[in-house]
This record gives structure tokens, C-alpha cells and sequence, in this order.
């Protein structure tokens, strides 16, 4: 990583404004899992032991379309993080007028601002009305986006130095997370968090140890399109699974009953067949399913082959593709997970995820690497109880999947450089 990081600077007597991912899940006001508060305490820690001052700053859930609710607000994660510490953490009740806060931190303290999300020029983001003129639209989307350089500029303006430590945020190009870099006077770094994930998946894409192998699954081929088509250019095999292997399925001339299917992807599952052969990787696809009568915990179910029977669908991969998959698996030396194998979180279709997670498990006990890709992979994993056996679990579902993409992440590219 070519990236600067708080290791770079020097922090004492500084004022550091920290973005960070404590989008944490909250139900009537507690906090039902912190991993993503506990993924930042090094970076936080680093900045305080060093004597600096911390501002720290993101979003919590989507206020911009379910309106603001006591269950979005950061004084939540402030009094929990205070709790987690030890020590108090201070509270700004408006990201964009947090000036006084700020000058008044010494050095050892911390101040967290209010949902940066409240502030509907964080995103940036607009829908045209129904009845607005293309001319209007534009002229409104101009406006919001005048408004977001000035909300970057004011969260500019309360530190002398900018970290970024929240890379499930790293693929959007926010005030918060990109376009305050553009007004920082000082450097811009990446924390500890951000360093380790570029650090994980930069090198499992661009330099990875051999065999490289990598897993897709999840529900729809279109939501993994330029993954397929980049992964095709890196891996030496990649295995599908999930709904978007009957997509695949289904163009290679099998019947897939009810299953999901996307017909308008058809001719590019066809298109991927034909280079992963050309290229010489492996494609893997399921040889026999798990198929239900209906899409239900308690639907009656049974193995098949490649074909699913009419008026069924395949809810997870089968016994045999498990152990087709568990085999190439363990002789990787580099593993790409993203995505389940079926919808495991029912117990009638879960064993084909679980199956390929204790395959994915022994591949750091040999050695090897093993990197899950955010999103419901992370939570198949935990659910599996094998999530320290994992190399690198990603903390960020949409960044991780733009990075496999070969995407440039706008909040990478807008630190420092080295």
C-alpha cells in the first residue's frame, strides 16, 4: 500500500478527525453487536497514546430515507465506546457545528459527532421528483453538491490531521469519507483497519500466493458481474455457488424447476464459461442441489443432480459438490470468499455454506490465506463458529466487493501518498 498511515505522521499536540464504521446494529437504544466499535480501538488507541486529540465521526443506519429515529444517533456508540475505554468520550449533537467542541479538545481526549447522515449533503445523493424538469434535477443536484463541499470543508476545519479507518465506507465518495481530504491543510492517512484490508485483498488480487482460489455465491449473477468477469483474470479456479450458480446452470441447458434465474444473464454466464476455459481457470459449478418444494424452514427437501425437478428450487448446494468444492478449496494457498452457498439461515439449507467454511478453515492451518469478503459470507462465518480460523474477515461488504471488481475505492485514492 503506497497510502500513508498514522505510523507516518506525528500526532503529539494534534488535532486527528477520524472516519470511522460504527454503523453498529441497534435495537431500542443497545448496541446487539460491536464488532465494528472493537475494529477501531487500535487506530483510536494509536492516536491517543501518541498525544493527540480525537474527533471521531460516521453514519449510523440510513436516516436520508427512514428519517431520523432515536436508534440512528451516535451519543449510542459515544456513551458505549466510553464505557469500552474507560474514559469520556465528549458529544456534538450537529457534525456540521461542532467548531467550539473541537478547539477546546486537549490532547488524550475524544469527541464523537453526531450522524454525519443527518446532514443530507454528506451523500450528496438525489432522486428527481415526480414533475421536475431534467433542467431543475440538474440545477438541484449542483446545488447539494455545493452543499457538500462546504459540509467537507467545516469537518476540515476542526483538525490538523484526517484518518480514515472505515473502509465499508471507502467505495463511496462522501463528504465524510472523500471530499474532506480535498480541505485537510494537513495529511491524510489511513488507520489501522483500512492499512489491513487494502493490505488482505490488494495483495490477494494483485500478487496472490498460488493456487489462488475464489468463491462466489449470494443470490444474483448481476450483483457479482464485474467480479466474475475480473476474478477470471487473477484466479486459477472459481467456484459459484448460491442462486447465481442456477443462472449458470440453467445456460449450460439444465433444468432449474423454480430456481433463481436471470434470464437476461444467460448469455454473459455463457460468455464466462467460455473464457474461464480460454484462460485456462477452472470454473466449478454445483453438481447436485438441495431442492425444496417451497421456500420455507419447514419445505420438504431432497438431493438431485444438475437438473432440479419442476416446481422445486435449489436452495443450497449438494453432499457431492460440497466435497468437489472442499477439494479445491484445500489446495489453495489463497482463498477469496464472497457470498453463501445457499440460504443458510435456515437448517435445512445450510450445509453446503458450513461445508465450504470448514473447507476455508484449514486453509490458514496450512498455511495458506484465507479472506472473507463482507457482507453475508462474514455472517455465515461467525454463525459457523469458525471466524478465528479466518485470515482476514473484511469489515466491508459493498468496498470488498468494488475492490474485487478492480475498482478504485474513492476514499483509498483520496489519502496521501507515501
Amino acid at each position: 500500500m503506497n497510502k500513508k498511515t498514522l505510523q507516518d505522521v506525528e500526532l503529539k499536540g494534534k488535532r486527528v478527525i477520524m472516519r470511522v464504521d460504527f454503523n453498529v446494529p441497534v435495537k431500542n437504544g443497545v448496541i446487539t453487536d460491536d464488532t465494528r466499535i472493537k475494529g477501531a480501538l487500535a487506530s483510536i488507541n494509536y492516536v491517543l497514546d501518541n498525544g493527540g486529540s480525537l474527533i471521531l465521526m460516521s453514519h449510523m443506519g440510513r436516516p436520508d430515507e427512514k428519517g431520523i429515529t432515536g436508534d440512528t444517533t451516535m451519543k449510542i456508540v459515544a456513551d458505549y465506546l466510553s464505557k469500552m475505554i474507560g474514559k469520556e468520550v465528549k458529544f456534538a449533537e450537529d457534525c456540521g457545528a461542532a467548531d467550539e467542541a473541537a478547539a477546546a479538545l486537549k490532547p488524550g481526549e475524544i469527541l464523537m459527532l453526531e450522524n454525519t447522515r443527518y446532514h443530507k449533503e454528506e451523500q450528496a445523493k438525489l432522486k428527481q421528483k415526480d414533475g421536475q424538469s431534467d433542467e431543475e434535477f440538474k440545477a438541484a443536484k449542483a446545488a447539494l453538491k455545493d452543499q457538500q463541499k462546504e459540509l467537507a470543508k467545516k469537518l476540515a476545519s476542526y483538525a490538523d490531521i484526517y484518518c480514515n479507518d472505515a473502509f465499508g465506507t471507502a467505495h463511496r465518495a462522501h463528504a465524510s469519507t472523500a471530499v474532506i481530504t480535498k480541505y485537510m491543510e494537513g495529511p491524510c492517512v489511513a488507520g489501522f483497519l483500512m492499512e489491513k484490508e487494502i493490505a488482505y485483498l490488494g495483495s490477494a488480487v494483485e500478487n496472490p500466493v498460488r493456487p489462488f482460489v475464489a468463491i462466489l455465491g449470494g443470490a444474483k449473477v448481476s450483483d457479482k458481474l464485474a467480479v466474475v468477469r475480473n476474478l477470471l483474470t487473477k484466479v486459477d479456479t472459481l467456484i459459484i455457488g448460491g442462486g447465481m450458480a442456477y443462472t449458470f446452470l440453467a445456460a449450460q441447458g439444465h433444468k432449474i424447476g423454480n430456481s433463481l434465474c436471470e434470464a437476461d444473464q444467460m448469455d454473459y454466464a455463457r460468455e464466462m464459461i467460455a473464457d474461464a476455459e480460454k484462460r485456462g481457470v477452472k470454473l466449478l459449478l454445483p453438481v447436485d442441489s438441495i431442492e425444496a418444494d417451497k421456500f420455507d424452514a419447514e419445505a420438504n427437501t431432497k438431493v438431485v443432480g444438475m437438473d432440479i425437478d419442476d416446481g422445486w428450487m435449489g436452495l443450497d448446494i449438494g453432499p457431492e459438490t460440497v466435497k468437489l468444492y472442499a477439494e479445491a478449496i484445500k489446495s489453495a494457498k489463497t482463498v477469496v470468499w464472497n457470498g453463501p452457498m445457499g440460504c443458510f439461515e435456515m437448517e435445512k439449507f445450510n450445509k453446503g455454506t458450513f461445508g465450504v467454511c470448514d473447507a476455508v478453515a484449514e486453509v490458514k492451518a496450512n498455511g495458506g490465506i484465507s479472506i472473507i469478503g463482507g457482507g453475508d459470507s462474514v455472517s455465515a462465518v461467525k454463525k459457523s463458529g469458525q471466524a478465528d480460523k479466518m485470515s482476514h474477515i473484511s469489515t466491508g461488504g459493498g468496498a470488498s466487493l468494488e475492490y474485487l471488481e478492480g475498482k478504485e475505492l474513492p476514499g483509498v485514492a483520496a489519502l496521501s501518498d507515501k
